[in-house]
């Protein structure tokens, strides 16, 4: 039996109905929560780790990281939700399963930490290296969890979604990530407020059980009947009838059939590596250049996040629909990389409101350029293999944002060493990030939807030809 003897009783397109902007809104919550949840990873765990335990920052910081380095699992997971439906649903299961085991993870990371803590009272031992490596093993475990959750997601988001409201629905579930960031930083900072030393420990680990619980909820609000109503899956895929037996390897040979699955990942890499080379060193900027306080130098992500709220909502709502895709992305990669010199100019005249003004601008640019690359990247996923895809671009992204934070100091330090001046070392890692940018805009002219669609359906209609059984 071959793939063209598998008929498919599923409705077309137009007659399933469309998102409406509610539920654009409710699956957002799922976004949201992965927010709450980076302030627990990113925010309090690194201050327990190295102001409180004293642990060196490069050891605490390379633990945490180890979610990052298992992001070749998000392929494999992606892979998975195409051809192994739970319950008869491809993405829903496994982004409930992954939400459940990272609230469970995250509560056993807590207890490693306390446990690592007290180890310590001796010094540096034989035992407290292996609770750093078994703090290492949990959060490896930890990015398997994201892996499971966020891929399946996304992958959602395509199945569920038209290339022509796509979008908007890039636009208001992104805004929700950072509206769970903010609300994170500003529960976090109630429920720790005016802790004693005594205390903290307990509270901590109230919010380790309380954070990850509500992400859970949210899920499960978010996605709960979106596949069974709204997705496109069975009616889009050619394979719907025989997707169990599509293996990753047949899966890899669609994900690099095309050309311009290797342009649009050397994109990814490029762009988001770029946005986050000034990670490290915006903060530090700040102090040494403009003499800014430590809570001052904090205050400049509030500023970055105005802007990005709002690059993200008139991208998805006025700019892409007029506009479109990758030409709002074009756009995006050169405003983000005039921002870049308006960072370094506002060194020159160590003017805080310019500082500030600057990384406004440049959230702006990263809302706008965020919204369109991933709507862009929804758009080069076939529909037969979407996990699968969707993996490839999430393991371009979160390859180059763990390898951006060390490049971010490294070209820091190199500067410094070089110039022998804190201003032009700073200007170095910048002016290192507005040409990365103007190379992502280079990359992007090489994209080409259609082109993909046209070589990913040779390479689709190859494997129907494929005799299964």
């Amino acid at each position: 039996m071959s793939f063209r003897d598998m008929s498919s009783t599923a409705l077309p397109d137009s007659a399933l109905p469309r998102l409406n902007l509610f539920t654009m809104f409710r699956l957002g919550l799922f976004q949201m929560g992965l927010g709450l949840l980076s302030l627990l990873t990113l925010g309090i765990l690194n201050q327990v780790l190295i102001s409180e335990l004293r642990i060196p920052a490069l050891l605490a910081s390379g633990a945490i990281a180890m979610y990052q380095f298992v992001s070749p699992a998000r392929v494999w997971m992606g892979q998975l939700s195409d051809t192994k439906p739970i319950r008869g649903y491809h993405r829903t299961g496994y982004v409930w399963l992954g939400l459940g085991m990272q609230a469970i993870c995250l509560f056993l990371a807590i207890q490693v930490v306390w446990q690592l803590g007290a180890s310590l009272g001796e010094g540096w031992t034989v035992v407290s290296s292996g609770w750093l490596a078994l703090l290492a093993g949990m959060f490896a475990l930890y990015g398997l969890c994201i892996a499971s959750a966020s891929t399946p997601f996304a992958a959602l988001l395509v199945d569920v979604s038209d290339e022509d409201n796509r979008s908007q629905l890039v636009g208001i579930v992104w805004a929700m990530l950072m509206v769970g960031i903010i609300a994170g930083a500003i529960a976090g900072q109630v429920l720790l407020r005016d802790m004693t030393a005594e205390d903290l420990e307990g509270a901590i680990t109230r919010l380790f059980i309380l954070f990850p619980l509500s992400v859970v909820g949210l899920g499960i609000v978010a996605t709960f009947g979106i596949e069974k109503k709204y997705s496109r899956y069975s009616s889009r895929s050619s394979l719907a009838g025989r997707e169990d037996q599509v293996t990753l390897r047949q899966a890899l040979s669609v994900l690099t059939a095309s050309k311009q699955t290797g342009f649009f990942f050397t994109f990814l890499l490029v762009m988001t590596t770029s946005l986050f080379l000034q990670q490290p060193i915006l903060e530090p900027y700040a102090r040494e250049i403009f003499g800014l306080s430590i809570g001052e130098s904090a205050g400049l992500n509030q500023f970055w996040g105005y802007g990005i709220l709002v690059g993200i909502a008139i991208s998805g709502f006025v700019i892409v629909p007029r506009l479109g895709k990758r030409n709002t992305a074009m756009v995006g990669c050169l405003f983000s990389s005039v921002c870049f010199v308006l960072v370094i100019l506002s060194g020159a005249t160590t003017n805080p409101t310019l500082l500030r003004s600057a990384v406004m601008l440049f959230g702006l640019a990263s809302g706008i350029l965020t919204n369109s690359a991933v709507s862009l990247m929804l758009d080069l996923t076939a529909a037969e293999t979407a996990g699968t895809f969707i993996g490839a671009w999430g393991l371009a992204q979160a390859m180059a944002q763990a390898s951006a934070t060390v490049l971010g100091g490294a070209i820091l330090s190199l500067g410094r060493q070089v110039f022998g001046d804190s201003f032009l070392a700073f200007g170095l890692v910048f002016a290192c990030q507005s040409v990365g940018m103007v190379l992502a805009f280079l990359l992007l002219t090489r994209v080409n939807v259609q082109t993909f669609k046209q070589e990913s359906g040779d390479a689709i209609a190859a494997l129907m030809e494929l005799e299964l059984d």
